[in-house]
């Protein structure tokens, strides 16, 4: 990647007679002899080398189906006999292309936030680089691309997918359903109705082939990948932002690369589909835009609900800024408020009919509940509620205890949203900054949380003006969050040393790359003077 930062210049010489003056604390930029340039080569190879190692040890680690179809491949088959060792590898490819993205992050916001950004291209390359190996090999860190295989199909057979769970639609020797978790088999579906039908065409063609439809479902979530790329520098250029900054610090994520990209969530088509129906709806600055764009923008964003229906709060944001903009009298509440309950009601009852699911897919809204997330605050002040209560002698309340906290996070949310919406009428709060707060509030006092649900709030967040103020923060929380999800998407209940060995040997791994990385920076460019660093020159 190419920055606007150089090599330091030689420093004058002390005048005549001066005293020697001891060294200075140097920019931490200019510690090793390589330029900003070469380090943002050696920082791009760095991540590309970290996701063909992930990509390879796929072969191993990855979230296979029951059977997995490597079984018995000379080659292909061979990763998969020393899982173990295929999960380490991928540790180490995975902490590689972390640290990689952290490293050019930091040269990017190191220049400020708002400066114009020459290098957006190649930033875009860099960020597809590594983006290939990941999206050519097996998924990885989850199994919930099975479940949208085998909700699919239960449609396309006729039954009702938000009514039963795939095990009793399709019976649990289906191999559809033999590769879904065992929390899940039972679990109606909890996506709409845009999501499932796209999911049917899917299984219309691949049928029973479980590697044709992660294909094919992969290949929507790249298209989604590719809205959120095409938004985001729209976004930033009308909030004055370094579009280069924005797609790096939102599409080359790497909770994108390895969770929309790997793992194939539904949420790269809600948050691109989203992104374009904000786009569409405030335009690229302050000025009102005529009916038929945000009309058509409304269509986007409860398309983006009938994928996931968080998004419809996008909607709601929409709806205060236009009211506001117009004048915020009793006849813009009238037109904008019934222009868009009318849209939304035309949207989903279209979706909602034309699958043949009706509207069933509301009671399936709650589905994400049947598990415990111990990364849900909600969630967590149940269990530990239940467990002073079993402690004290009172009896195992736990299941009570949760209801009531996930109520009251419900709540908590709710009024969040609230309180952002108010603000949005008043001109307080942007619109998109809205979105995403929002959505970052239902994330954290929601009853479930994983760590790819953290993008609802990061990538709308990072196109607005206030992302300067929380942007190592948009780092800090990524990177660690990228690490905590193991790469089979499984648990490993039946095998709990083998998780703990792949990390060390991982680290063992990463370490050496790091040693790499270190020479290579410590090394002088060929055909320059090695005076114009700092250090050199100290």
């Amino acid at each position: 990647m190419v920055t606007p930062e150089v090599a330091p210049p030689e420093r004058e010489a002390p005048p005549a007679g001066a005293a020697a003056q001891p060294a200075t604390a140097r920019p931490r930029a200019s510690r090793y002899s390589r330029p900003l340039r070469e380090q943002a080569r050696i920082a791009r190879r760095l991540g590309l080398t970290g996701s063909l190692l992930m990509a390879i040890s796929a072969l191993g680690s990855g979230a296979f189906p029951v059977p997995n179809p490597l079984n018995g491949l000379r080659v292909l088959g061979l990763p998969g006999r020393n899982v173990t060792a295929s999960i380490a590898v991928t540790y180490a490819g995975l902490g590689m292309v972390v640290l990689a993205w952290l490293w050019i992050g930091r040269m990017l916001t190191a220049r400020g936030a708002v400066a114009p950004a020459p290098e957006k291209r190649e930033l875009v390359r860099t960020g597809l680089l590594w983006a290939i190996p990941l999206a050519l090999a097996p998924p990885m860190f989850t199994k919930d691309i099975y479940s949208y295989l085998a909700q699919s199909a239960t449609l396309a057979r006729g039954i009702d997918p938000y009514v039963i769970g795939p095990a009793q639609a399709l019976g649990i020797a289906d191999p559809l359903v033999s590769g879904i978790p065992t929390v899940w088999r039972d679990t109606p579906a909890p996506y709409g109705p845009l999501f499932l039908g796209l999911g049917r065409v899917i299984t219309a063609i691949s049928g029973e082939n479980a590697v044709l439809g992660v294909l094919e479902h992969r290949a929507l979530a790249l298209l989604g990948l590719g809205l959120i790329l095409w938004m985001l520098p729209k976004l930033a250029r009308r909030a004055g932002l370094d579009p280069g900054l924005v797609l790096w610090l939102g599409a080359a994520n790497p909770l994108v690369l390895f969770h929309l990209v790997s793992g194939i969530h539904n949420e790269s088509l809600m948050i691109g589909l989203m992104l374009v129906g904000l786009h569409l709806a405030l335009g690229e600055d302050d000025t009102v835009q005529p009916p038929w764009r945000w009309l058509l923008g409304a269509v986007f964003i409860v398309s983006a609900a009938s994928v996931k229906l968080p998004a419809l709060l996008a909607l709601g944001f929409v709806g205060v800024y236009l009211i506001r903009r117009r004048g915020g009298s009793v006849r813009d509440w009238a037109v904008v408020g019934g222009a868009l309950t009318a849209v939304a009601a035309v949207v989903f009852t279209i979706y909602s009919v034309g699958t043949g699911l009706g509207f069933n897919w509301l009671k399936g809204l709650s589905a994400p509940g049947a598990i415990r997330s111990w990364m849900s605050v909600s969630t967590d002040l149940g269990l530990l509620a239940g467990q002073i209560g079993k402690v004290a002698g009172l009896g195992d309340h736990t299941d009570s205890t949760l209801s009531l906290t996930r109520l009251l996070g419900g709540i908590a949310f709710s009024l969040v949203c609230l309180w952002l919406l108010y603000g949005c009428l008043r001109g307080k709060v942007e619109p998109i900054v809205g979105v995403g707060a929002g959505l970052g509030a239902v994330v954290l006092l929601g009853p479930v949380v994983h760590p790819w649900y953290l993008l609802w709030a990061v990538i709308p967040l990072t196109a607005t003006r206030a992302m300067p103020h929380y942007r190592r923060a948009v780092l800090g929380l990524s990177a660690v969050l990228a690490l905590v999800v193991p790469p089979t998407g499984a648990d490993f209940i039946f095998r709990a040393f083998q998780l703990p060995l792949a990390i060390i040997a991982g680290i063992v791994v990463f370490v050496v790359a790091l040693l790499w990385v270190r020479r290579e920076l410590r090394k002088p460019v060929r055909g320059a003077d090695p005076a114009p660093s700092l250090e050199s020159a100290a």
